[in-house]
């Protein structure tokens, strides 16, 4: 009964109206005025913390202390949008005592442009190590997943050689070919590998919008298109664009420089982005497009439909991700979206962890919408 008291208490922040009767001691009393300090105070919301850096860092410093890292991150979220201490984090001091996160590192990004020199090694500091986890969680999936689905597309039933027979499969194909009596499987279909010199490089272009509400987005984007990159089996291009294109594409080698090479914020020209990334493909029916945007066009809509009905027309597999990122499906543009479901083009919201199945399942040319009620409901 104490502990109920205990949480309720800490969640109404005291006062006469809280009805608990509990007072909190200790550590209780340092976790209820760290939560004081962010969520107390309707009027005046900077009362709390103030405006001064080391006194914003001593709060950052007792949060980690007295919550989980989860809770931790939703704080530092709130303390950024409520109390708009969004200028602190151009501070040293600040960066070195914060939480690391996906939205802190898109927050940062769009700062970069007005980031003091002082600041900017301890910024990359932050992404780096955000990169780091990111790459640590998400590498060997991909590559996995990526090389399984190449495998099963080169299949052959001619093999040239014995070592590129696939045993397993040519025994499971073959199943019906046993003779119980004789003890015998009569392999009369080989399947195999077809050999790799062959083998088709898949084309694969990651065209990412860099407005202010696609932060998260960005910066998963930049792991991915890095971990693409590395494959051999992949010929993999980055375009982020606002109103205007930047392609990426030889900086994939560092998903860190990626990222700072991003300007978060501005306007959205979708149709000049498509139009860019269409050069970029030199074998339609061997290429995956990825556009990851929100679908807000601020350039010519109907050139931008058309450009990808090319795309589709020709061959490419064109994907729309609303959003690559943990939060669902964002706010978007729903006339543009079902415009492209009418071309045959699905668009939908997708978590990092799914990215790599996705990727699977446009490399082996699967139909996306099936597989998004599948795995994304």
């Amino acid at each position: 009964m104490d502990d109920r008291l205990r949480r309720w208490r800490l969640v109404l922040g005291g006062g006469d109206a809280d009805g608990t009767g509990f007072a909190p001691q200790g550590a209780d009393a340092r976790m209820d005025e760290a939560l004081a300090a962010l969520y107390e105070g309707e009027q005046d919301r900077t009362g709390g913390l103030g405006a001064s850096a080391p006194r914003v860092a001593r709060w950052l410093g007792d949060i980690r202390s007295y919550f989980p890292s989860t809770v931790v991150q939703v704080m530092q979220r709130d303390a950024i949008e409520r109390l708009n201490l969004t200028r602190l984090l151009l501070e040293p001091e600040m960066l070195e005592a914060i939480e690391p996160d996906v939205h802190l590192v898109g927050t940062l990004l769009s700062l970069n442009r007005v980031m003091p020199d002082e600041s900017r090694e301890s910024a990359r500091a932050v992404v780096r190590k955000v990169v780091g986890e990111l790459q640590r969680r998400l590498t060997e999936r991909t590559r996995s997943a990526i090389a399984g689905a190449l495998d099963r597309t080169a299949r052959t039933h001619r093999p040239k050689r014995a070592a590129d027979i696939d045993w397993d499969r040519t025994i499971r194909v073959n199943l019906r070919h046993y003779l119980p009596d004789r003890r015998t499987l009569v392999p009369s279909t080989l399947v195999g590998y077809a050999r790799r010199q062959s083998a088709v490089r898949r084309e694969v272009v990651l065209c990412v919008d860099q407005s202010g509400s696609m932060a998260a987005s960005v910066v998963y984007s930049g792991v991915f298109g890095a971990v693409l990159a590395s494959m051999r089996s992949l010929k993999t291009s980055l375009v982020v664009f606002d109103t205007a294109v930047v392609d990426l594409t030889d900086q994939l080698h560092d998903p860190v420089e990626v990222l700072f090479g991003t300007q978060l914020g501005g306007g959205t020209d979708i149709n000049r982005a498509v139009a860019y990334s269409h050069e970029l493909i030199t074998r339609p029916r061997d290429s995956i497009f990825i556009l990851i945007s929100d679908l807000f066009e601020g350039g010519v809509r109907q050139d931008m439909l058309r450009r990808i009905s090319a795309m589709t027309q020709a061959g490419v597999q064109v994907i729309v991700l609303l959003a690559l990122s943990d939060e669902g499906a964002p706010f978007y543009d729903h006339d543009n979206a079902a415009a492209l479901a009418a071309l045959g083009v699905p668009a939908f919201a997708c978590t990092p962890d799914a990215f790599p199945d996705l990727m699977a399942a446009a490399i082996q040319r699967q139909d996306l919408t099936q597989w998004k009620e599948r795995h994304l409901g």
